[in-house]
């Protein structure tokens, strides 16, 4: 009790200090430690999964409230809310299977319907039809099949009425709200998540409007810390984000432990972890008919991402009834055929030496390099390595690749063509260890 006690008073220092001086940031005393980001980067694929009672409506989950769908209309579907398909081990064999290493379930997104029961609200699992704990399922699911259990919550709130923009499209806050109360929410929910759920991570989304503060963000990270030391937190928890325009951020004033960049691959960082998080469809909820991404497509999307050394967070949207799409089970199981196939080139790597193209990617561990050739090709050159050799050259189910080098570039040749027209791994073994090698353009 001493120890936490004092813990608690070191932060809110700090946290007084950093907020003095007009610069919200988070001591480095509580931040996640590098071995559990190194951890957490190793894994390099991960199921996003957005679900609620707008399934029943096949719109897309919190942006039709209020547009598509009438609020009032929206904010009653929980009353028919009745997945009675769900089973949590489907869904987390289903992302073990795919080869995916942890699972991300919108607990609560910004319509603030909570899929657990939690006591500081109405508006849950536990009032519906169904009235089952999904949480509390997936995550009994995840520890029996050993995936990571992680948490989304949104940071805004369009159904609370503490919390001042009631819509997308408020300019105006509400003067009967009240922030501080919707914090103290905000805390009793989360602590009731880590509690009762111990998740791995916390999915934080929706704090770029104007009520949530980045000294707000530094309190909660805080607050979480004290929760649980180890718990990842992504930077969405504040305003520093690359986002949906993939934008290059100041990693100075991102609060939380990773980048978010969304719909898109990041850009290659070797310093700051990065997940970017990528819909399956086109939609993050479930939308009848929604077109489906090829396999060729998830496949060099998942070897772009670890090629600049980040993972993916790939979204997937079940239906109404709790079961998930069998175009969108088949596209992961497919997923999961070619990662056992060539996983070794995808887990526990750094990203590069060679920034990714249109037409290849690269990861390296110890002194070997992994070429994810990404067209349909007889001849790939590269750029020549500095200082290092190439020893051997061959395809990942061990079939010697031939090659020339010199000062000037790499000339890999495929003959007869590539083996595998969504993405063939190529092997290629150097004199020397080929994790010191800068990044080569």
């Amino acid at each position: 009790m001493i120890k936490k006690i004092f813990f608690t008073l070191i932060v809110a220092f700090m946290f007084c200090k950093a907020t003095c001086q007009n610069i919200a940031t988070v001591p480095e005393s509580i931040k996640t430690s590098k071995k559990v980001m190194n951890d957490f980067m190793d894994k390099r694929f991960g199921m996003f999964i957005h679900w609620g009672p707008v399934t029943l409506r096949g719109k897309d989950i919190s942006w039709s409230r209020g547009g598509e769908i009438p609020t009032a209309d929206y904010d009653s579907l929980y009353k028919e809310f009745d997945p009675v398909l769900f089973n949590a081990d489907d869904w987390v064999k289903t992302a073990r299977d795919a080869g995916m290493k942890y699972l991300t379930i919108t607990a609560k997104h910004h319509d603030g319907f909570c899929l657990w029961p939690s006591k500081y609200s109405r508006h849950t699992i536990a009032y519906t039809p169904y009235k089952k704990d999904i949480i509390g399922a997936l995550a009994k699911s995840c520890k029996k099949f050993g995936i990571k259990f992680c948490i989304y919550y949104s940071v805004l709130d369009w159904f609370n009425p503490d919390y001042p923009l009631h819509s997308p499209n408020d300019k105006a806050e509400d003067p009967k709200a009240n922030m501080p109360r919707y914090i103290t929410y905000m805390k009793n929910q989360l602590k009731e998540l880590i509690t009762n759920y111990d998740p791995y991570m916390m999915w934080f989304d929706g704090a770029w409007e104007s009520p949530w503060t980045n000294e707000m963000a530094v309190d909660m990270y805080a607050y979480l810390k004290s929760l649980k030391k180890d718990l990842i937190i992504n930077n969405r928890l504040g305003k520093e984000i690359a986002g949906v325009e993939n934008k290059d951020i100041d990693v100075s004033k991102m609060i939380g432990d990773y980048d978010t960049p969304e719909q898109t691959v990041g850009r290659m960082n070797m310093n700051t972890p990065w997940e970017s998080c990528i819909t399956i469809c086109t939609n993050w909820s479930w939308v009848p008919n929604d077109k489906i991404k090829s396999l060729q497509q998830c496949i060099r999307t998942l070897a772009s991402t670890a090629g600049g050394n980040g993972n993916l967070l790939l979204n997937v949207s079940p239906m109404m009834d709790g079961r998930m799409e069998a175009r969108q089970v088949n596209r992961l199981k497919e997923m999961g055929e070619w990662l056992k196939e060539n996983g070794r080139a995808i887990y526990d790597t750094k990203g590069g030496p060679y920034k990714p193209n249109d037409l290849f990617s690269t990861t390296r561990k110890n002194n070997k390099i992994y070429v994810s050739v990404k067209t349909d090709t007889t001849l790939l050159s590269l750029k020549p390595l500095p200082q290092k050799k190439i020893i051997k050259a061959y395809f990942l189910n061990g079939k010697e690749v031939s090659f020339l080098q010199d000062s000037s570039r790499i000339l890999i040749k495929f003959p007869t063509g590539l083996p595998d027209k969504n993405c063939t791994e190529i092997v290629l073994e150097l004199d020397s260890d080929a994790e010191d090698i800068p990044v080569i353009e």
